[in-house]
């Protein structure tokens, strides 16, 4: 996701309680853009002391916890800052960036609710909005919200991108090619858009021209996690099970928090016939993230693999349901 965190600036101020306000915000900030956070914690900290009603100082108190990758502790900062100033909206749009990654999606959707009410007809709160709908897997949704964003910003590559990667989802691949040839004239150093091209040609068995993509993301973006992920798992569907390994492997190292990356170990393990790790992986990653592309039918073949029939046959069920379509008569045995 991208990070469109907002941060508060200094403003003058002659008020004596609000020059030391301003004078703490201000040392806070210069520590921040000098990535020093332990300083901008303790300068954010001492105008909380001053005002513990502060709210400009609790969200980009937040935003230091934000960019270390501490989520639980940025929506907390960001809580009180709401909790200051009901209207802030900064505070909420960072919550709902924070609540996205944290996964709380009707949580990130009712802060940006509340942000178009104060802001309307706001782009970035429509392109936010289709970045939450796709992790749901509302893609008519999310295709509306990224419509709205590109129409009130034509050349928005961010949109453009996020828009061909739902058409990617859909799999209304010549859609998403048309799309993504677009984002390229605009922004032909978006590793972004070769990642995608490599996913459509990988769903099409296309493994040459998927590897050749996804070479072209890494050298825009080396060791970036989610394209070694999608390099593993363009290996591990040409069953070259080494090499898939290795790039998965080294994706998790990089973002041990990648539920995509542990749904490739487990499908990696269900191939290797390590039916009992596979299916501890593919939980993982379910728990991670329940929106995770196929994951129910992964986790159906582990419990099936391992004597769970019963939720194997509901995992089955609910693949069937969301329209995974690898879900086949077959495989709905289980079930009887």
């Amino acid at each position: 996701m991208k990070k469109w965190l907002v941060f508060v600036l200094l403003v003058a101020c002659s008020d004596s309680k609000e020059s030391k306000l301003q004078k703490f915000l201000l040392r806070g900030n210069i520590a921040f853009k000098e990535r020093n956070f332990e300083q901008a914690t303790y300068y954010y900290g001492e105008a909380i002391k001053v005002d513990p009603c502060y709210a400009d100082a609790w969200n980009n108190l937040g935003t230091v916890y934000f960019e270390q990758d501490r989520f639980d502790l940025a929506h907390e900062q960001y809580e009180k800052a709401i909790a200051c100033k009901s209207d802030f909206i900064n505070a909420l749009f960072n919550h709902a960036n924070t609540s996205y990654e944290l996964k709380e999606y009707y949580t990130a959707l009712s802060d940006l609710d509340k942000v178009a009410k104060l802001k309307p007809d706001t782009a970035l709160v429509h392109f936010t909005r289709g970045l939450v709908y796709t992790k749901m897997r509302e893609f008519d949704k999310a295709l509306e919200s990224f419509d709205q964003a590109i129409a009130m910003e034509p050349h928005n590559l961010d949109g453009i991108v996020n828009h061909a990667t739902v058409q990617y989802y859909l799999k209304a691949y010549d859609t998403a090619r048309i799309e993504l040839q677009k984002a390229a004239k605009l922004k032909p150093e978006e590793p972004n858009i070769y990642n995608t091209l490599a996913m459509i040609e990988t769903e099409e068995g296309n493994y040459a021209e998927a590897l050749d993509w996804v070479a072209k993301s890494l050298s825009l973006a080396p060791r970036q996690a989610y394209f070694l992920n999608n390099r593993g798992f363009i290996y591990l569907s040409m069953k070259d099970y080494e090499k898939a390994e290795a790039d998965i492997n080294e994706s998790i190292g990089l973002d041990p928090y990648n539920a995509w990356a542990y749904r490739n170990k487990g499908i990696l393990l269900l191939e290797k016939k390590d039916y009992a790790n596979a299916e501890r992986l593919l939980r993982q990653s379910f728990e991670t993230d329940p929106f995770v592309d196929k994951i129910y039918f992964y986790l159906g073949l582990a419990y099936q693999k391992n004597g769970n029939y019963a939720k194997a046959c509901e995992s089955f069920k609910k693949s069937k349901e969301i329209g995974d379509g690898l879900v086949k008569p077959d495989v709905m045995k289980v079930c009887k």
